[in-house]
């Protein structure tokens, strides 16, 4: 397989690109900043620099040309303001989108947030962060993509597990980025995850079992 993601300096998708190329995927990650370059590299991917939201979902579109894949990891980070939530978060996933038609590519991995919601309510940064979040995952059920939407709770930096706890609807808590790295991974082939919008923290259950689940 032949897996283009956006936001690929990205700690998620770095540990997912290692996951890929170990398995002997190729990655093509897609990075705004050239000097994160050597990084993804050596995670094992083909950096290729790429501006979501300053260039053309045909620009995109000739840079994924060639993928069965695409995985929005992309986002403004903590430290950004309403505005690019808005350009990043909800924009660019949405250009990504797209672009993957454009390239022929309709397999689609949206990495969301628990309580994404295009209506949510309130004028803090993170409020308009959930409803830009929860726009670009309508924008994505509507496009008619092979879609899957990945809704992780709190992100920390622990050691892996490969238990979760992974459905529709869960309570609300953490989950350690390489754990959701590894459902990704696990997402690609899973058929039955496709048109699904999934929440995700940690749990008792393996990745295969929570997915056979489903």
């Amino acid at each position: 397989m032949k897996v283009a993601i956006a936001g690929g300096h990205g700690k998620i998708a770095r540990l997912l690109t290692k996951l890929l190329s170990a398995r002997g995927d190729q990655v093509v990650s897609l990075i705004r900043n050239p000097a994160h370059a050597a990084d993804v590299r050596a995670a094992g991917a083909e950096p290729v620099t790429a501006d979501l939201e300053a260039q053309s979902p045909a620009a995109i579109a000739a840079a994924i040309a060639g993928c069965d894949a695409v995985v929005f990891a992309a986002g403004a980070g903590p430290g950004s303001g309403t505005e690019r939530k808005e350009t990043v978060d909800h924009q660019a996933a949405v250009k990504l989108i797209d672009a993957a038609a454009a390239a022929g590519v309709d397999r689609y991995l949206m990495i969301s947030a628990l309580a994404a919601d295009p209506d949510h309510t309130g004028d803090q940064v993170f409020d308009v962060y959930l409803r830009a979040k929860g726009r670009a995952d309508a924008a994505l059920r509507a496009s008619g993509m092979r879609e899957t939407i990945i809704r992780p709770g709190m992100l920390t930096d622990d050691p892996p597990t490969g238990l979760v706890t992974l459905a529709e609807s869960v309570t609300r808590g953490a989950i350690s980025r390489a754990d959701v790295a590894a459902v990704l991974l696990a997402c690609l082939s899973a058929e039955q995850t496709i048109g699904q919008t999934l929440e995700l923290v940690a749990g008792t259950t393996p990745i295969d079992q929570a997915l056979a689940a489903l």
